[in-house]
């Protein structure tokens, strides 16, 4: 489960394009940052790539990019490249079999696009061609066998397009003022364009009436999956609040979308309507990354969490092509990265950590480093200022670990099963991070 969204230049408050996405996936599935340089490849020796479960032509050339995924997975949730092309996945549930045979994965689909692609209608075909070429499929699923099709939300400084998926079907928009994707079909009568056979082939399965308007979303939905997921509610959160500042939204605002949670859940309580999701009892999934985006003409600014829950996490900014910072110079580091800030996160969750005074911490970091980045004047300040952030952020994190002294976990916040499920995952987090 994930939510997207993206402002046009004409809607946000200084005419930059905003870019913005959470990740939710299994509360145990590290969510990491890594990037790849750019490469050429000699077509005379053609060269193969191996995706999650294919194996593939690589390209003549590949751009450099920054990806945010989950550790085990070749491609990523979300990510973005050398020309500011940014990209966000979601997974959909539609009518047609979604567990067939191993194919390629809405994540490989993603990092295929941004290596392979320039701008976002670039970006948009590669994915299309792919599509088209080995279809999508194949286990997504981190500690459980899951299955789904996919939509993307692809922008880069100048435009954006919403693609949604349905096997080999699909549905694009094109985004004008702003745009939210979330874990449903959210593409109905009002499409840009569409697959050549899709309307033929609803209407030959019965999907649509006799005489009702093709509209893709209806015709594919799986309506119970789409409902369970809570999707529509998302999506609605998310684009009332950009109704709401249209003209004016800012990178503050963007992170704000990001940490809401839906009316009336309690603290720390678990909830798949909730934009900053929260696992918990027979909730299953949860935020385990999340990143915005600033884009300008001569600009593409970042300010990656590389933890899970926005609303614990610290945002922090991120310039690509230059030095990276320490934490997140190879898949280990990023790894060990959110390995202890996930530590520290479930003695929050847990209510055994100083969860206020953690809050002011993290407050006066975003405050502090994220007014200096972004009004540094030269790429050489705001690299600095960028590598300092990541180190502060790796002090802070340890100094309210440091408070908790190694004690057991006790989870006395919430129901039973919720207890119980914390108990749980927490255990196996932990087992699982002395191995990095």
């Amino acid at each position: 489960m994930c939510d997207t969204f993206v402002v046009l230049p004409k809607a946000t408050g200084d005419q930059s394009l905003i870019f913005a996405k959470n990740s939710d996936r299994s509360p145990n599935e590290p969510h990491i940052v890594v990037s790849f340089p750019a490469c050429d490849y000699d077509p005379a020796k053609r060269t193969m790539v191996k995706l999650t479960y294919l194996t593939i032509p690589q390209a003549e050339h590949t751009y450099a990019v920054t990806l945010l995924k989950p550790s085990w997975i070749w491609g990523a949730e979300m990510g973005f490249n050398e020309h500011g092309v940014n990209i966000g996945n979601e997974a959909v549930f539609t009518r047609l079999k979604r567990n067939g045979p191993d194919a390629l994965t809405g994540m490989d689909l993603l990092r295929l696009a941004l290596e392979r692609a320039s701008t976002a209608k670039g970006a948009l075909h590669v994915i299309l061609d792919l599509l088209g070429q080995y279809g999508q499929g194949g286990n997504c699923g981190y500690d459980h066998r899951f299955y789904y099709h996919n939509s993307f939300l692809i922008a880069d400084k100048y435009c954006a397009y919403v693609l949604e998926t349905a096997g080999k079907f699909y549905a694009v928009k094109i985004v004008e003022d702003y745009a939210a994707i979330s874990n449903r079909l959210s593409i109905g009568t009002d499409y840009s364009y569409i697959h050549p056979e899709a309307e033929i082939y609803a209407r030959t399965k019965g999907y649509i009436k006799k005489g009702e308007k093709f509209d893709f979303a209806k015709a594919f939905s799986d309506q119970m999956y789409t409902f369970f997921a809570k999707g529509k509610e998302r999506r609605s959160s998310v684009m009332d609040a950009l109704q709401r500042l249209s003209g004016k939204i800012t990178v503050s605002d963007a992170i704000d979308i990001l940490r809401s949670h839906s009316a009336g859940k309690r603290e720390n309580g678990a909830s798949v309507g909730s934009v900053c999701m929260h696992a918990g009892g027979i909730i299953g999934d949860q935020t385990t990354g999340s990143y915005v985006a600033r884009l300008t003409e001569t600009i593409s600014e970042y300010y990656i969490t590389a933890s899970s829950l926005p609303c614990l996490s610290m945002f922090k900014p991120f310039l690509p092509g230059v030095a990276m910072p320490s934490v997140i110079q190879n898949e280990t580091e990023s790894l060990r990265y959110w390995y202890q800030a996930e530590k520290l996160h479930r003695y929050l969750l847990s209510g055994q950590a100083d969860k206020s005074a953690y809050l002011l911490d993290k407050e006066a970091f975003e405050k502090k480093y994220i007014q200096e980045f972004r009004t540094a004047k030269t790429s050489e300040e705001k690299e600095s200022i960028m590598v300092s952030a990541w180190a502060e952020s790796e002090k802070l994190i340890d100094k309210h670990l440091r408070r908790m002294d190694g004690q057991p976990y006790v989870f006395s916040l919430g129901n039973p099963f919720y207890r119980r499920y914390w108990k749980k995952k927490t255990s196996t987090m932990l087992s699982e991070s002395q191995k990095v």
